[in-house]
């Protein structure tokens, strides 16, 4: 798990962009409404960003994300993966995000993961680019592969490997058609380095182009407001991100 309700990105307002947000809904291929947010620049967007969040499914901490990434430019929606089994009215402090967890399935995912980056599309941005946190940071370097069509997937502390017997970015990496920034805590006890390099040998076999970073003592998670010691790495991993999305322009 990574944020909980309060919690805040670590980016400061300094927008070049005047934007505009708020929540709408997307057609799933299954006849799902799924539930997102929204956060758009009054200009041109040509690199558009797929925002999927952690554990707890969408909050205010990805709205507040995506309004921030729409400050620099880039249209942003944040995708609900619980549009099937609640709705977003009912995420209270007792939500049991884990129960809803547990009954997301990669069909439904994939779906979800699409009519997110086909929304962008549709809203003028030639290229998508994939950014989540913890699960949703596995989410994200899963949508490298080649059927989604990304410019590029960025991943915070998402596990790679194996998870519960399902096949994680490590084993479909042959799969993948787009470069992948993955940004990870050296202090993250549930992300070994011997995970992390697994990940990376496995990308380098199947040359797809990508960059890790880890950052020493860093906690899972450390990307937010209140993780004041880790600021220095928030920053940075702020101006890898926004690098990261300009070339893709």
């Amino acid at each position: 798990m990574c944020y909980e309700a309060d919690a805040v990105p670590p980016v400061a307002a300094s927008p070049t962009a005047v934007t505009a947000s708020g929540h709408v809904t997307l057609p799933s291929a299954d006849g799902t409404e799924v539930a997102a947010f929204h956060a758009v620049p009054g200009g041109a967007s040509r690199v558009g960003v797929l925002v999927l969040p952690d554990n707890r499914g969408l909050s205010g901490f990805y709205e507040q994300l995506s309004v921030r990434l729409a400050e620099q430019g880039h249209a942003a929606l944040a995708i609900d993966y619980f549009s099937r089994t609640s709705r977003l009215d009912e995420r209270g402090p007792g939500f049991p995000f884990m129960d809803h967890l547990g009954k997301l399935t990669r069909d439904g995912l994939y779906d979800d993961f699409t009519a997110g980056a086909d929304w962008l599309r549709s809203r003028g941005c030639e290229a998508v680019v994939s950014l989540g946190f913890c699960v949703g940071g596995r989410f994200a370097f899963t949508t490298a592969l080649e059927r989604f069509g990304l410019a590029g997937a960025i991943g915070l502390y998402g596990y790679p490997d194996e998870l519960f017997g399902a096949a994680g970015p490590t084993q479909l990496a042959p799969g993948f058609a787009a470069p992948v920034l993955g940004m990870f805590g050296g202090g993250d006890e549930g992300i070994s380095p011997a995970v992390v390099g697994a990940f990376g040998d496995a990308l380098e076999d199947a040359g797809v182009a990508h960059e890790f970073v880890t950052y020493p003592g860093a906690p899972h998670g450390f990307f937010e407001l209140g993780n004041e010691e880790f600021a220095d790495a928030s920053a940075d991993a702020w101006r890898r991100i926004l690098t990261f999305l300009a070339q893709r322009a």
